[in-house]
Formats: structure tokens, sequence, C-alpha cells
């Protein structure tokens, strides 16, 4: 059984030196990513970036992507940032915002991902730290955020808290018509909506 534990984690490894992150090595190996990040972390090996997470030179037809200038010039404030617990979990620094509104996951000054929170700001990003079974984005951002931290770098946490409006007697949705404005004008790379 200890060899075979020393076989994965060689390929783990091994994976890694490959420049694969580390929710493509638990899939291709079949483990849990939990097992891969530790062996990782245990060896101090930093994965590459996942092919989404690189940033394509934007070309005349391409979308640019979100600086945080923008966010901050439209109302977006920052509200926290991601950790990791001492059990390795995800977590957000600081209590988040309750009401219904938009973040932002932002790196290096650009905005990687922006969701809409109908169940409140709170609600919404615990699920990210702890995803349910069947909770498909949540798990896969869990991911992403994780394979970044990994990598020392840092994720932080914006909000903005639009009012509803009324367009010809009928309401409309701010924090989703938001949501909506920014994936279709900005290159969002890991919003899979985005990229259409």
């Amino acid at each position: 059984m200890d060899a075979r534990n020393e076989t994965t984690s060689a390929q783990i490894r091994a994976l890694a030196s490959e420049g694969m992150p580390t929710a493509e090595i638990a899939r291709q190996l079949g483990i849990r990513y939990q097992h891969a990040y530790n062996v990782l972390k245990a060896g101090r090996i930093s994965p590459a970036p996942t092919v989404r997470e690189k940033r394509v030179t934007p070309s005349a037809s391409a979308k640019p992507p979100l600086p945080l200038s923008a966010l901050a010039d439209g109302g977006f404030t920052p509200a926290g940032r991601w950790l990791f617990s001492p059990a390795e979990e995800l977590i957000v620094d600081v209590p988040l915002p309750k009401e219904v509104g938009v973040y932002a996951f932002v790196k290096d000054g650009f905005a990687l991902y922006v969701g809409v929170a109908t169940m409140g700001i709170a609600k919404r990003l615990y699920f990210y730290g702890k995803p349910g079974i069947s909770q498909r984005t949540s798990k896969r951002l869990n991911a992403l955020i994780k394979s970044e931290l990994l990598a020392s770098c840092s994720i932080e946490i914006y909000v903005a808290i639009p009012p509803d409006l009324e367009w010809n007697g009928l309401p409309i949705h701010g924090s989703a018509g938001l949501e909506l404005g920014l994936i279709k004008k900005y290159a969002l790379p890991w919003n899979m909506r985005s990229a259409g």
C-alpha cells in the first residue's frame, strides 16, 4: 500500500512539473483534489494555471479584460479575500454582506469571475468554500480558487449592491442585469458564459 501511495505521489509531482493544474491531476488519476493538493503542498510545488485562466491578448473582435479600476468606478467595493483555513478549506477573511448583489473575484488587478448572489452574497460565497455534491459551478470555482491560492496568489472579493429598477412598469433585477452586462462586455476567464 505504501508503494502504491508513493507511485501516486510521484505521478502527482510529475504531472504538476509538466504544468498540469491540481484539479486536472486529480481527475486524470482518479483521486480526490485534496490528495493531489496535499502532495504538492508538502513538496512545495506550484501547479500551472488552467487553460481557462490564461489571458489571451485581445484582438479587435475579442472582449477586453475587466480591470479592477472599472469595477471600482462602477461602485464595487472591497469585501474580503479568499484564504485557506487551518483545515485547508476555503474561507473568506472577513464577514461578507448578506444582501443580494454582484460579486467579483479579482487577481492582479483584473476580474477573473463575476456572479450574482440572489440568496445573498455571504450565503452564495459560502457554497464556493463548501460546495454541495450537485453544485457544479461551486465545485469548479472551488478548485480554481484553491489552485490559485496554492500558487501563492491572492484572490480578492469585490461586491456591488445595485438597486432594482422598473422599465415601462415592469420589474428589472438590478443585480442580475449588472452581472449579465459585465459578462457580455468583458472577457472573464472563469465565467463560462463570457466566452460566447
